[in-house]
């Protein structure tokens, strides 16, 4: 009887961990190889969502991209 639950317990624990290694597989976020900020811009920060990745300037500035074209969908100024 101990064993059994034993068995059960360990099968338990290595299904959890599985479907969490499978779960977390891949989500490495893309990002396009090079970004075309306006002149004199340089990025400070950039944060990705599922279709649009926004950079953060050092001129007080939120550049929202969108992620397939690459086109600046938003600019944002920071007060």
């Amino acid at each position: 009887m101990v064993m059994g639950l034993t068995a059960v317990m360990i099968g338990g624990v290595l299904v959890t961990f599985a479907l969490i290694v499978i779960r977390l597989a891949d989500r490495t976020p893309t990002l396009p190889d090079q970004v075309e900020l306006p002149d004199g811009a340089h990025a400070v920060a950039v944060t990705i969502g599922t279709n649009w990745y926004a950079v953060v300037t050092d001129d007080d500035r939120i550049l929202i991209f969108d992620k397939t074209t690459g086109k600046l969908r938003q600019s944002v100024d920071v007060e």
